[in-house]
Formats: C-alpha cells, sequence, structure tokens
C-alpha cells in the first residue's frame, strides 16, 4: 500500500501543467456533484410550500439554482438582459479577489523559502491598524485633497508593510537563531497580534464616537479613489486601482523570485538547503529576509483592508489571512497562478453571499458548498506540495530501491 500511494505521488508530482489543470478541473466537477446531492437531500428535511414532490416527500432546494447564483450570481448574472460588468456583485467579488491577491502572495514568498507562514493573519491584523493609526495622525499635518491623498495612501501602504513585516521577522529571527518551528511560532503570534491590537485600540486608539470596537475613519481624501469613468457600483468599496497593484505585486514578485540573485538564494534556500550552503547563501540572513518580505506583504493587505474596504480599523478583522493559505496552495504557491485562485476563492465568497439572498438556502449549507469545493480543488496541489518534501522524485520506482524488487511484486502490476 505505501508503495502504490508513493507511485501515486511520484505520478501527480511529474504531472504537466496541462494534467494538473484537468485534475482540478475533476475534483471541481466531482465536488460539485457531492455539493448537489447534499443540497437536494437537505431540502427534503426542510419546510417549503413549493418544491419537487417526490414519492410524497417534498424537495425543497434546487441544486442548479444554487451553482447558478454561487458562479453567475457572483458575476452579477451576466447571463441575464441588462447585465453590466461594473455591477455590484462584479465589485463584491473583485474586492475579495484583490485582498486575497496579498495574503496569498505573503504565504507564496515564505513557501518558496521553505518556510509555513501560518502567521499572516496575525501580521495583516497589525499592518492594518497601523495603517489606520499612521493615517490618522499624519492626517492631522498634511492638507487634504489631491496633495494629501498622494501623501496619505502611499504613507498608509508603507507603515502596514513595515508593521507587518516586523511581525514577521520575529517568528523568522526565531527559526534562524534559535531553531524554532516557525509554525508553531506563527500560530502563536496570530493570537498575539489580536491582543496587541485589541488593547491598544481600548487603551488608545478607540473612536470615541462610536461604541463598536474600532478607529475613528480615516479621512475620505486617503481612501483609494476609483478611477474616473471606471467606477463599480458606489455600494461597494471596492476600487480598480486596487486590483490594478496587487496585479503589479504579482508581476513583480514572480520577476524578483526568478530573474534576481535574491530570488535565487530565496528559491535555493527553500528547495536545496545544503547547495545554498554550498554556494555561500547565509541561510539565517534569508530565512529572516523571507519571512520579513511575507509578513511585509501581509501587512500591505491590512493597508488596502482599512483603505480600500472600511475607511478604518475595526477590531473583527476577517481570516482574509488563512484564506490565502489555501488561495496560495491551490495555485501551487506560484504568484502568477495567485491571481486565479484568488478570483475563484473570491466568487466563492460573493456567490455565497448571493444565495442567501437568492434562495432560502441556510448560509450554513452554503459553506460546506464552498468547503467541498476548496478541499476538492485544493487537495491535489496540497498532497504535490507534502511530496515533494517526501518522496524522491528522480526514482521512478520505489520498489527498486527496496533491494532490486519489482513493480511486479506487488501483485502483478507494473508502473505505466
Amino acid at each position: 500500500m505505501r508503495r502504490r500511494f508513493e507511485r501515486l505521488l511520484r505520478r501527480l508530482l511529474r504531472a504537466s501543467a496541462l494534467e494538473r489543470v484537468a485534475i482540478s478541473t475533476a475534483a471541481l466537477v466531482t465536488s460539485m456533484l457531492i455539493g448537489a446531492v447534499l443540497v437536494f437531500v437537505a431540502g427534503g428535511f426542510a419546510s417549503c410550500r413549493v418544491g419537487l414532490d417526490i414519492a410524497g416527500w417534498t424537495f425543497c432546494y434546487n441544486p442548479m439554482q444554487v451553482y447558478y447564483e454561487l458562479f453567475l450570481g457572483a458575476l452579477g448574472h451576466p447571463l441575464e438582459a441588462g447585465w453590466h460588468p461594473l455591477n455590484f456583485w462584479m465589485a463584491k467579488t473583485l474586492q475579495q479577489t484583490t485582498l486575497l491577491i496579498f495574503t496569498g502572495l505573503s504565504f507564496a514568498v515564505a513557501y518558496r523559502a521553505g518556510l509555513f507562514n501560518i502567521g499572516t493573519q496575525g501580521q495583516l491584523v497589525v499592518g492594518s491598524l497601523t495603517t489606520a493609526v499612521t493615517v490618522l495622525y499624519a492626517a492631522a499635518v498634511v492638507p487634504g485633497g489631491l496633495v494629501g491623498m498622494l501623501i496619505l495612501i502611499p504613507l498608509g501602504v508603507l507603515a502596514g508593510a513595515v508593521a507587518g513585516g516586523f511581525f514577521g521577522a520575529i517568528p523568522g529571527a526565531l527559526k534562524a537563531y534559535g531553531g524554532a518551528n516557525e509554525v508553531i511560532t506563527t500560530i502563536m503570534l496570530n493570537f498575539i497580534a489580536v491582543g496587541i491590537t485589541s488593547t491598544l485600540l481600548s487603551w488608545k486608539f478607540q473612536d470615541p464616537d462610536s461604541s463598536n470596537p474600532k478607529t475613528a475613519p480615516v479621512p475620505e481624501y486617503a481612501e483609494i479613489p476609483n478611477i474616473p469613468y471606471v467606477g463599480f457600483d458606489d455600494s461597494v468599496s471596492f476600487s480598480l486601482l486596487a486590483l490594478v497593484f496587487a496585479v503589479a505585486l504579482m508581476i513583480g514578485l514572480t520577476w524578483l523570485l526568478t530573474r534576481t540573485s535574491f530570488g535565487y538564494e530565496l528559491r535555493t534556500s527553500g528547495t536545496q538547503p545544503e547547495a545554498a550552503a554550498y554556494g555561500g547563501v547565509d541561510e539565517k540572513r534569508m530565512t529572516v529576509a523571507s519571512m520579513t518580505l511575507s509578513g511585509a506583504i501581509g501587512g500591505i493587505g491590512g493597508a488596502f483592508w482599512v483603505l480600500m474596504v472600511h475607511g478604518n480599523w475595526l477590531k473583527n478583522v476577517p481570516a482574509l489571512g488563512f484564506d490565502g493559505i489555501a488561495v496560495s496552495i491551490l495555485a501551487s504557491n506560484n504568484p502568477l497562478g495567485i491571481g486565479v485562485s484568488a478570483l475563484l476563492f473570491g466568487t466563492l465568497e460573493s456567490g455565497s453571499q448571493n444565495i442567501s439572498t437568492a434562495t432560502d438556502v441556510p448560509q450554513e449549507l452554503v459553506g460546506i458548498l464552498s468547503g467541498l469545493i476548496i478541499l476538492f480543488v485544493a487537495m491535489p496541489e496540497f498532497f504535490r506540495m507534502i511530496g515533494g518534501r517526501y518522496v524522491d522524485v528522480g526514482n521512478p520506482d520505489p520498489a527498486r530501491a527496496d533491494g532490486g524488487e519489482t513493480a511486479g511484486a506487488d501483485g502483478g502490476e507494473a508502473d505505466a
């Protein structure tokens, strides 16, 4: 059984890009079929006036309608008359996509260096509060209007990056100089980030005009503006400039990782640490640097969450950092692929909210559908990621490494 599993992992690791797309597509179809059965069966236990009657049993939920709202509803129902691309649901989808690009890139950078940064959520939380506070205090001395916008927005993003980078450097230093496991330290720092920011909010930065736990709103001119004549629905806080910046960051990181000496050292230290050390790469310095860069990107995501979505810092920060882990894994930790992966997650998030308003399907069931899709689509890449660490791809048949046995010893089967 172990040999069969290892052979399966090898075939998965050697799969071409087209084969991996086919596997992901098959996984998506399978998850949708299972989800459709769950929706249909759950509808049999719900109460409704109109439904499908089968053998005296009324089924209230239509799986086809659910998936229609989940995927096409997230785009504003493009098949219906009067559809416009700058609609509410499209803006909602792209808003989530933009934020998830940042958190996905944060995890991907650390992983390419051989590190698991589970602390993107904490880095985002710290970066977002730092952004809000920095912009609020700077606005008192910076003039308003266009000048204020050109100063405060870059300043806020920079503040978020610095704070997130510092919070990411802590587990990097603990890993490099103390041998601490970065998975454990980043998970613990997530809780520390929540505690620190909540304490600072109640102690110093609480909005005096609100009973809700949040900071005062930043000036309107400090929020990321819409591109003229390309404005989305005003009821959704989304700016195409933010998405353009996120895509530019994807391209920039791809160039950094593949075309610079820093990127080469980062990737080599993650995939071939012995070769990197032989080539003179300072492993400790690279560990701290990669975690700092990863945390800085997470902090930038927090900055955009404040300056684009809310206009202030709220105590209940959504789990964008944890979602970014799944986004990155689905994209094989490839910066360019993260854009497509983030779009899928953004579609599921927006479509899930659309189902709740357009159908009677409970939110808990919608969450199960989204979770099934994410699980099935991401699982092949997860196995590739784990298998790449423990399976020798260069050995085509694990049985031959055990003293010359052949695959036929497993029951006459030969490797295809």
